[in-house]
């Protein structure tokens, strides 16, 4: 077991920063397919490893230029059984992915990282994070999660990372499964243009009836995959928990049905997102995560950070 997991209280209260944007700048910026949106494939050659080793490399090192600590995000959002079937990974092939995704990320760590880091092991929802179409029940959904998490629990990951989850049950289902294996975990939801789930739940109801079915297990909760322009109005109804800590948000300020449709890559404006995020940061001090998601590179990172008290 990772000796950061038994440090967790210790070093969640600084500031952090993540990155969860490598597939839109591996697509769009840097010409790599990405059939299914996955990036764990990347994982099977050495020109792959190196392509996402320098990710972590920027990353932390951007964090120490800023004096902050940094989250770093494996690429096995959606190394899960029935998303991995698509690219005809067996459940066998997927141990060793996970493994060797968490292993890169702590040879990172080891070559570059002089201050505090987490290895998160990002994972996704089983369907399409923007349309809940065939909802899971809390049981099933545990079910299906815990086959990922179990792998993970026998790595060096420091806790897991639910990305944009879209409805109630799979939240829950994430949590309990984490909770079965004790796992650290944090579930980030994502939101639409009005605030609000895909499923049409409202954010504030979402958290405190994950945290009503697993007595508040995951660690914190967080918004990713949406522009803070999303979600901005609905913070002051939902900080007073003390349960929101992140926002890993989006360049554009297009919807999600927008984005699934793009040929192209709306990077949006990175001086004026770092501004509303800094602004953010500065008035809710409880938001200790802060990073970019779709669209961003380290320019939108750097606007966010500049001038974040640490």
């Amino acid at each position: 077991m990772s000796l950061y997991r038994h440090k967790m209280v210790q070093v969640i209260g600084r500031k952090f920063v993540c990155y969860t944007g490598m597939e839109t700048d591996l697509i769009f910026n840097k010409g790599v397919e990405l059939p299914e949106f996955a990036a764990y494939p990347l994982l099977e050659s050495q020109q792959g490893r190196a392509l996402i080793g320098n990710y972590y490399k920027n990353i932390i090192e951007f964090a120490q230029s800023k004096n902050v600590s940094v989250l770093l995000e494996s690429v096995t959002w959606i190394a899960s059984r029935d998303r991995a079937i698509k690219l005809n990974y067996k459940p066998d092939q997927l141990v060793e992915i996970h493994k060797e995704a968490i292993e890169l990320m702590v040879e990172a760590r080891r070559a570059y990282g002089d201050l505090p880091s987490l290895i998160s092991a990002n994972i996704g929802p089983r369907e399409d994070a923007y349309k809940v179409k065939n909802p899971m029940s809390i049981l099933t959904a545990q079910q299906y999660h815990e086959e990922q998490i179990e792998i993970i629990s026998g790595t060096q990951a420091d806790l897991v990372t639910a990305y944009t989850i879209g409805y109630l049950e799979e939240a829950i289902g994430m949590a309990q499964a984490a909770q079965v294996h004790r796992m650290p975990i944090v579930i980030s939801f994502t939101v639409e243009t009005d605030g609000r789930l895909p499923s049409g739940m409202e954010l504030k109801i979402a958290l405190k009836e994950v945290d009503k079915a697993t007595n508040a297990y995951p660690l914190y909760y967080m918004i990713n995959c949406a522009h803070p322009l999303h979600f901005e109005a609905i913070l002051d109804e939902i900080m007073p928990s003390g349960r929101l800590k992140g926002l890993v948000v989006n360049a554009s300020k297009c919807s999600h049905m927008v984005l699934d449709e793009a040929t192209a890559l709306d990077d949006g404006d990175p001086v004026s997102l770092g501004k509303i995020m800094r602004n953010i940061s500065n008035k809710y001090s409880e938001i200790s995560v802060l990073g970019g998601c779709c669209g961003t590179d380290l320019r939108h990172l750097d606007e966010m950070i500049e001038f974040l008290p640490t």
